[in-house]
């Protein structure tokens, strides 16, 4: 069932250790969270005989449910396979309200249809083009599902350095240090000749290229807020319209590297890297290094170093 293209993927959080959650394991969870969705209604059916007792349980657990994941982003099928639902915003628990809802529309997804809706709602997180695995009930409610297992760090013991072994008679071969003359060169290091700055250049999946040369904003219709300066602008089609109006920027820094950042887009901004899809948080830059792509929405850059 596991597939490699569903590998556990890096979301920028409040820690770089944040993966997101595997399809295997999102599902492994959900079906402990079913199981004792279905313990409690047959306890409630068997305990009072009446559909309302029963109705009563399910609305009972669903509420636990969603004070659990409000709070401490954990589900019991979650929380024994160490997975977390958490704010694509600010990676933190994403409240009671958010929870609520979408434990809702798991909720009817799953129960009326027998699983098929929860099906669904699985495959639109399988095709989630930004690479979050992000389903339909997690873009409603802000929401993504990382692994927050940690992975245990092997202490290596330290190697100590070989042991100096002085040769006396060899010593007293060495010929003594020469002196310097009397009128040494005093004068300071030479000066070296300062490096040219950094050159970016950034090609996107319509064909457009050009080097970077200032704060830059990419979007359908990308503007600057009020007060700010005004910016390059880049304007990119979107098919499906995952592209946000003003998505996110990107800039050379003063020592030279590229910045990228996320500006509180609607689907989210990823960085691929030699393969690895890692998300950024809005609002964070995020460096970038020659090869970089890039993925906004339904559109993608490619990042290349000239000089």
């Amino acid at each position: 069932m596991t597939d490699t293209s569903l590998a556990p993927r890096p979301v920028e959080g409040q820690t770089d250790a944040l993966l997101v959650a595997d399809a295997d394991r999102r599902f492994y969870a959900f079906v402990i969270d079913t199981l004792a969705v279905a313990g409690a209604m047959s306890a409630a059916a068997y305990a009072a005989q009446a559909p309302a007792a029963v109705l009563g349980a399910v609305a009972l657990v669903g509420v636990f449910g969603a004070l659990l994941a409000g709070g401490f982003g954990v589900t019991p099928g979650k929380a024994l396979l160490g997975l977390r639902v958490l704010s694509v915003e600010d990676a933190r628990p994403i409240g009671f309200p958010r929870a609520a809802l979408r434990t809702a529309i798991l909720g009817m997804a799953t129960l009326p249809t027998a699983g098929l809706g929860a099906a669904a709602l699985a495959r639109t997180a399988l095709v989630d083009p930004s690479g979050w695995r992000r389903g339909w009930h997690d873009l409603r409610t802000g929401s993504v599902v990382v692994d927050v297992r940690t992975t245990p760090v092997l202490a290596v013991p330290p190697v100590e350095p070989p042991q100096t072994v002085v040769n006396l008679t060899a010593m007293r071969l060495v010929p003594a240090a020469p002196t310097p003359p009397e009128h040494a060169d005093l004068r300071g290091p030479r000066q070296t000749a300062p490096t040219a700055p950094a050159r970016w250049q950034v090609a996107f999946d319509t064909g457009e290229a050009f080097e970077v040369r200032g704060v830059t904003l990419v979007g359908r219709q990308p503007e600057a807020r009020a007060g700010e300066p005004a910016p390059l602008t880049v304007a990119l089609p979107s098919g499906d319209l995952s592209l946000s109006k003003t998505h996110a920027q990107f800039e050379v820094a003063p020592d030279g590297a590229l910045v990228v950042m996320d500006r509180g887009s609607t689907n989210g901004s990823t960085l691929i890297r030699q393969g690895v899809t890692k998300a950024l948080v809005g609002g964070r830059p995020a460096t970038l290094r020659d090869g970089d792509r890039v993925r906004f929405g339904d559109r993608e850059m490619r990042v290349a170093r000239l000089s």
